[in-house]
């Protein structure tokens, strides 16, 4: 074997062991949620003014499951950002390393802030509104299973889209976007993000503009922190 083989071997060994960690993580990490997840269900329907029906044995125990992954997930992400940082941090210069060191709370935090926005704002929201539609007319009973899908999808995506400033702060670092750029192609990120609304919300005028409205300011928002990381970095060069 040649020194390119082994340096290549190397960095495979490395990347095994953070993997190894990151799945480790995982599995524990499941273990605690799965033993509270009876309380993490209540919390979750406790605004709610029915009970949930299942079809099924089976639907209990993928309920659970379910809840479990998706808290599990969640506080996986700066544990796996972590890892990823320190794979990638012996490339990196030292000023580079302090900086990414810096986006993985921010990371974490912009995800919790998503889920937050989709579980405390859209969700009762569109909940209500939906359900407000059947009064006098249907018997309303929701299973636990359409439920639980109801909540996620109306969630999750927020969650990864929330990460959007921090995504865009980023590139803008490593000079792959700039403001100008953004600001050109603003128009074709507006319907963009106006189509992924229409998709993760439920079929109503009012529920869109509840996503929409956020997404775009978070889009405007990230154009303006790029603007402000561009401008560090020119000054920085011309030094």
């Amino acid at each position: 074997m040649d020194g390119k083989e082994l340096h290549i071997l190397g960095h495979l060994e490395e990347l095994r062991a953070r993997i190894i960690k990151t799945v480790i993580a995982f599995i524990v990490i499941f273990i605690i949620m799965f033993i509270n997840v009876q309380d993490i269900y209540y919390w979750l329907i406790r605004d709610l003014d029915q009970k949930l029906a299942v079809l099924g044995p089976g639907d209990i125990v993928w309920v659970y499951m379910m809840i479990t992954a998706v808290f599990s997930v969640a506080a996986l992400i700066p544990v796996a950002a972590y890892q990823i940082w320190k794979f990638v941090a012996p490339a990196l210069k030292p000023e580079e390393r302090r900086v990414t060191l810096w986006f993985i709370p921010f990371l974490f935090l912009l995800f919790l802030c998503g889920i937050g926005f989709g579980y405390f704002v859209l969700f009762p929201t569109v909940l209500g509104f939906l359900t407000s539609l059947s009064q006098g007319q249907f018997e309303t009973m929701f299973t636990a299973g359409e439920y639980f899908r109801f909540m996620l999808n109306l969630t999750l995506p927020f969650g990864i889209l929330f990460e959007m400033p921090l995504l865009v702060i980023f590139l803008t670092r490593l000079g792959i976007v700039n403001p100008m750029r953004l600001a050109k192609v603003r128009k074709l990120s507006y319907f963009i993000l106006i189509v992924v609304s229409i998709l993760v919300t439920p079929p109503d005028f009012m529920s869109d503009i509840l996503v929409i409205v956020p997404l775009l300011v978070l889009y405007e928002l990230s154009v303006t922190l790029s603007k402000i990381v561009y401008r560090k970095k020119l000054l920085k060069e011309a030094i």
